[in-house]
Order: C-alpha cells, then sequence, then structure tokens
C-alpha cells in the first residue's frame, strides 16, 4: 500500500493486492495518514478480504500499526532513505562503508546484521562524536546524517526481512509493483493533460478498475 501525489493539495491512496494484481482499495485523500491506512485496512477485513501481509514504506509508526498482520517494509524504500542521508557519493570512510551495506534485496537478515554490527563497532567513536556550539555551550553530535542513516536501520530492522522468514504467503520485499502502476498511470495522464480535479480521479479510479476487470 502506498500514496501517490498530484501536487501538494490531494493524492490517492491505494491498497493493492500483489497475487491477483487488483486494486482493493482507491481513494482521494489530503494527506497520507496512519489513521486513514487502518481504517482502509479494517474496512476491507471486514469485507471478508484476507490480508496476509504488508508491504508498505518506512513512515514513523506506521509498520507498527497492524499487530496481527506481517508487515514488511520497502527495502527499496530504505535504500533511498539512506542515500537521501548519505547522498549517491559520500565523502568520509564511514559514509561509503554504510552506503556499501545497501544490498538489501540480495542479502540475508542475518548477513545484513552482522555487516551492520561490524560497522558499527569500526567506526562507532566516528559516529558519537560530539561538538560545541560556541556561543551556546550545548555540545550536538557532529555527523548528524550519518547517525540518522544508521538509526533508520537500526530502528527498521524489525520489518526489513518479514519475506525471508514467512516465505509461504509469497510477500514482496519492495512496493515496486504498486510503484509501476502510479508510473503507468501518471503517465496516461500526461496525454490528457487540462483535466480537472474531479475527472483526473474519474480517470484514476477507471484505470484501476479496468486492471481489476482485465484480470478478474
Amino acid at each position: 500500500m502506498d500514496t501517490t501525489y498530484f501536487g501538494r493539495k490531494w493524492g490517492v491512496m491505494v491498497l493493492y493486492d500483489a497475487i491477483s494484481k487488483r486494486a482493493l482499495s482507491v481513494l482521494e485523500v489530503k494527506n497520507e495518514t496512519i489513521e486513514r491506512y487502518r481504517q482502509e485496512v479494517a474496512a476491507l477485513q471486514e469485507r471478508d478480504v484476507v490480508i496476509q501481509s504488508i508491504i508498505c514504506d518506512g513512515k514513523s509508526g506506521l509498520l507498527g500499526s497492524f499487530l496481527d498482520i506481517l508487515v514488511q517494509m520497502c527495502q527499496f524504500h530504505q535504500i533511498k532513505i539512506i542515500v537521501r542521508h548519505l547522498t549517491r557519493k559520500p565523502k568520509s570512510p564511514a559514509a561509503q562503508a554504510l552506503r556499501a551495506l545497501l544490498t538489501l534485496t540480495e542479502s540475508t537478515q542475518a548477513a545484513f546484521e552482522a555487516a551492520l554490527k561490524c560497522w558499527y563497532e569500526q567506526y562507532a567513536a566516528f559516529l558519537n562524536e560530539r561538538s560545541v556550539n560556541e556561543k551556546t555551550g550545548h555540545s550536538h553530535y557532529t555527523r548528524k546524517r550519518l547517525r540518522a542513516a544508521y538509526n533508520s536501520l537500526k530502528r527498521h530492522l524489525p520489518w526489513l526481512f518479514t519475506c525471508e522468514h514467512f516465505p509461504d504467503p509469497g510477500i514482496p520485499n519492495t512496493t515496486n509493483l504498486l510503484e509501476g502502476k502510479f508510473s503507468e498511470m501518471k503517465q496516461l495522464l500526461r496525454c490528457h493533460r487540462g483535466l480537472k480535479k474531479e475527472r483526473k480521479l474519474r480517470f484514476i479510479k477507471d484505470y484501476f478498475s479496468k486492471k481489476i476487470e482485465g484480470r478478474a
């Protein structure tokens, strides 16, 4: 499940079934909220839709919101988070080494955790170094972006390899399937420039409904 936006004022939230290739829910939203995701999941369950697992991004608080459902964080989103913090060409050896660990899609949880632990043991002093603000006298971590990248990996580890431990449901490790649908949908919309919001929303819902009908 994910949300894509059209400008800053609105977007569409889609819950998509990776097995049947069907959109189970398509709705307009102003903001991507955890409560809205929870409501949509609950609404599907009330319709007797069996949800084996949820694949989503690392939106704060979202991963731990579904206690009775297996949750996989999109590994591609995790990689993008780290690249955003470290940039594509980090300068320090510590950042370069952490950037080199981003082989999530090719790794196992045991191998990745061992590599991350080894990285921390080597660069802990560098990571935890503090600087003092001469004006205020207050200290702060010197390398905030590096710490943000490392802490993101540590925080999300419980959900990064769910697909490995529960292979029977065939849990995808990314939301790439839905991202691909979003890209295709927006490409088609570019052929219809100038549509008002109401007609654009109708087009989007029709796009997903046609996908459902075509694969039923």
